[in-house]
């Protein structure tokens, strides 16, 4: 498996030192601090004679010095994070439009001039990622700071470099479901820089691969990460909820942690979308963060409302509320199953790594997967 690909922008020793301790300086406050806040979470509690618990909880953190110290230096870790990468790709800009220009002539892009904003991303820069999906910086340098930055923020465990983990559970989730499936169309929701496509694509060298996302620059970018890495991708800009694609055109629709970003009115429409695309008996599946509100303990309950107020994360509870069974039924979708699918980077068509057990972040991933009938 490869461990980069040629438009990763590089790091000097210095600012690989600095993304190093800002990766540190993350796993610190999400673990020995982050443990603290769990227990002060507890003894805030206001027992079962509130309906509302979590909010008085969350409401509650808010008096204590230890969670406004932490929220802030986990926002301003986050900051530093990106403050990091964007110094290092714009350094190397010219570079990687170059390497850009010079990727092999296979695969497209179609971009749209007229692309609106849908509004969960207008509303305000996702992860704090200065300018969010859709700023259209010139060349692909927007698409490098999203790819160098997703590495450095999920502090490696999402395959190291290259991101790809989500995209190879989601071949061992079709593997482990659909032992027989050989989709020859494939087309991913949200696909922004091809990090989970590229790992799919891997996987099928037959079939024809495309990917849609909302921003330009990170489109362009990763046209050219997925030509310099063999794959002929076609890339489209487009909104994941209408797509403007024809009708019964793919095998394979899936998403790999798109749901989170947008809003409760749009997964029930990308849910819809994806029965659509597909041809009669094509597959959906939808991977998201392998974590369901109603299984977890009350600081993580209350971490939902943390991550959308200071982390940017529009619809992170809305997500992981979700009945994915009912929303992927009421669509349409038949043989509809919701687990949790085991993370790996070399799935198997012996299948299996699926169940109703998660084993915790990046090493388990919740999947919704359903056939079209027909």
């Amino acid at each position: 498996m490869p461990s980069s690909h040629p438009m990763m922008p590089e790091a000097s020793h210095d600012e690989a030192a600095e993304q190093l301790f800002v990766r540190d300086f993350k796993t610190w406050l999400s673990g020995e601090v982050e443990a603290d806040l769990a227990s002060l979470a507890d003894a805030l509690d206001p027992g079962p004679g509130s309906n509302q618990r979590d909010e008085e909880v969350y409401e509650a953190l808010h008096g204590s010095d230890v969670f406004r110290s932490w929220a802030s230096l986990r926002r301003t870790s986050q900051e530093l994070l990106w403050d990091a990468i964007e110094r290092s790709v714009n350094r190397q800009a010219a570079d990687l439009d170059a390497a850009a220009q010079a990727a092999p002539p296979v695969g497209s892009v179609t971009l749209d001039p007229d692309m609106a904003c849908p509004a969960y991303l207008g509303d305000a820069d996702v992860h704090l990622m200065p300018g969010g999906y859709m700023r259209d910086t010139p060349g692909v340098a927007q698409g490098a700071i999203m790819d160098r930055g997703g590495a450095v923020y999920m502090l490696g465990r999402n395959g190291g470099l290259m991101n790809d983990m989500r995209g190879h559970s989601v071949v061992a989730h079709l593997f482990a479901r659909f032992p027989d499936a050989r989709p020859l169309r494939i087309l991913e929701l949200g696909c922004g820089v091809g990090t989970s496509l590229c790992a799919v694509a891997s996987h099928f060298p037959d079939a024809e691969i495309g990917g849609l996302d909302v921003g330009a620059s990170m489109l362009r970018y990763a046209h050219a990460r997925a030509a310099h890495m063999g794959h002929a991708v076609h890339f489209i800009q487009a909104d994941a909820e209408a797509t403007k694609l024809p009708s019964d055109s793919y095998d394979l629709v899936f998403s790999a942690a798109l749901f989170h970003e947008t809003s409760e009115a749009a997964i029930a429409r990308i849910v819809a979308e994806s029965l659509r695309l597909l041809r009669p008996g094509g597959i959906a599946i939808h991977l998201e963060v392998p974590q369901r509100y109603e299984e977890m303990d009350r600081w993580n309950r209350v971490r939902g409302r943390i991550e959308h107020d200071f982390n940017n994360e529009p619809a992170w509870k809305e997500a992981i509320s979700a009945d994915y069974v009912a929303a992927l039924t009421m669509a349409g979708f038949a043989d509809v199953a919701a687990g949790y699918q085991d993370s790996t980077a070399a799935p198997t068509r012996d299948g299996g790594g699926f169940s109703a057990t998660s084993k915790g972040v990046f090493r388990s991933w919740f999947v919704a997967s359903g056939r079209k009938p027909g």
